[in-house]
């Protein structure tokens, strides 16, 4: 094997963690997501555990955070508690780097 080969492949291992931490630290933001959206909603028990899952399930609609902004933002205008896209944006940006911060740690 080559010192290119060697570094290719090392390139190829990098990527790989990272997509995953990516992927698993996504997955995390969205039911810390679920959980702040159910607070908010009132919701609490298995009606908060019920509305955690209909929010990581909404990130399967599309590429990106649209689709997760688009329900969370759609269920609260719905009860009444006005939140602005940039207002949960900020949260979704806050709660991403809680859970790279919980995956690193391995909590």
């Amino acid at each position: 094997m080559t010192t290119f080969d060697k570094r290719k492949d090392g390139f190829e291992s990098k990527f790989a963690r990272d997509e995953e931490l990516r992927f698993k630290a996504t997955s995390r933001r969205n039911k810390l997501l679920g959980m702040w959206a159910a607070e908010k909603l009132g919701r609490s028990g298995d009606e908060a555990d019920a509305y955690v899952r209909e929010v990581i399930r909404s990130d399967m609609q599309e590429a990106g955070d649209d689709d997760v902004l688009r329900k969370v933002k759609g269920d609260l205008d719905a009860a009444g508690l006005k939140h602005s896209d940039a207002d949960i944006r900020r949260t979704m940006d806050e709660l991403m780097s809680q859970a790279v911060a919980q995956i690193e740690s391995g909590s």
